[in-house]
């Protein structure tokens, strides 16, 4: 058996870190890696030592890129093709009529919220991304609140399976940051947040919790690690709510699992997410989270004994729980972040992730004519 993987293959963040956990976890003789632009993602994949194509596109609705995805699976006798992301999926619509094949994707985030921002394109690309999800042989979803938003769509049950992120919790960083190389001392707190800065991610809300908990620790640091099209407009709110000299962009690093062990806390503010890997990292660093209600995030942070949930539409909920972190002793809080490991790589391993896409394929390679069937 056979998996082509699909990706735009601009992917920097959770999903590039989920599509090459999966890959390198799979056997590299039966998956590839299909993108259509360049980067980052398929520098990380060779460097695993997982096999890669690039489909080229002139620019990102060249549809004749659907003839270079045929002919590769007929010449290479794919025997699954797997989505991930909006323009995989959209495309892999496209061409499904043509192809015997099952195929399955991969639901990484709320399609409303994929094109925030985008205008009238934005609302167009995301009805044609919804119709090519229905149109799927089979959807992945990464928690059981995108299964129910698949159910939303129209997608039947029987062609859903729930399968949550996983990372490997016995890898650690060859080295670990200390404070002192940022400037930082140990009576800091510091919070982390990784993520893109796109309106999804809603950073304003972490700026704002975070100035109104600055107030009553002077010695707070809030470091975002991450870059994207809102960055200008953040670096001005930081100064309009004068925190600009406590809130420190660090840009997109390679090195978050070695910056992570470093901070008191992590903090994460989407308006949507599926089953964020970044908050798996945080526990694998023993560091607490404080992370609005998204996604699979109540499987990971079951009560306030392994971490913070909050209500994603107030800043001020977001600072009372920081607060509540704050006000706990280093070892206190300690305890949590241990028990938020123990936790996490009791459940979300990258080997029981595997498991569990291997099943899907399984059916759907030994049982084509069952395509549909619930597994």
């Amino acid at each position: 058996m056979k998996v082509l993987h699909l990706n735009a293959g601009n992917e920097t963040g959770g999903g590039m870190k989920h599509i090459l956990s999966l890959l390198n976890e799979l056997d590299h003789d039966q998956v590839v890696l299909g993108v259509f632009e360049d980067g980052e993602m398929v520098q990380r994949a060779q460097e695993l030592g997982i096999e890669t194509v690039h489909f080229k596109q002139a620019f990102p609705f060249d549809l004749s890129v659907v003839f270079q995805i045929n002919r590769y699976i007929q010449q290479e006798k794919i025997d699954i093709v797997h989505t991930h992301g909006p323009r995989a999926n959209v495309l892999m619509r496209l061409l499904k009529p043509k192809l015997q094949i099952p195929w399955v994707l991969t639901l990484h985030s709320d399609p409303d919220d994929d094109f925030i921002g985008h205008g009238v394109k934005g609302e167009l690309f995301t009805r044609l991304h919804k119709r090519a999800i229905r149109s799927a042989d089979h959807c992945m979803a990464i928690s059981e609140r995108f299964r129910k938003r698949l159910l939303q769509m129209n997608v039947p049950n029987h062609k859903i399976t729930t399968i949550y992120n996983g990372i490997d919790f016995s890898k650690t960083p060859e080295m670990n940051w200390e404070r002192k190389n940022f400037g930082f001392t140990e009576e800091d707190f510091l919070i982390a947040m990784v993520a893109r800065f796109e309106p999804v991610k809603q950073h304003e809300l972490a700026i704002e919790a975070f100035a109104a908990f600055k107030q009553r620790n002077e010695n707070a640091h809030l470091l975002l690690i991450g870059d994207g099209t809102l960055e200008n407009q953040l670096r001005k709110l930081c100064e309009k709510l004068e925190v600009d000299k406590s809130v420190h962009f660090l840009g997109f690093r390679n090195d978050v699992g070695a910056l992570l062990p470093m901070v008191n806390l992590t903090l994460l503010t989407s308006k949507s997410e599926s089953f964020p890997l970044v908050l798996l990292e945080s526990a694998r660093a023993n560091v607490p989270a404080v992370t609005t209600d998204v996604g699979g995030v109540d499987q990971l942070i079951p009560s306030k004994g392994y971490g913070w949930i909050v209500d994603q539409s107030k800043s001020e909920s977001i600072a009372n729980a920081l607060n509540q972190a704050a006000l706990l002793n280093g070892s206190e809080l300690q305890v949590i972040g241990e028990r938020f490991r123990d936790f996490a790589s009791n459940r979300y391993s990258t080997q029981h992730f595997a498991d569990q896409v291997e099943n899907v394929y399984d059916f759907l390679y030994k049982l084509p004519s069952k395509i549909g069937y619930n597994i």
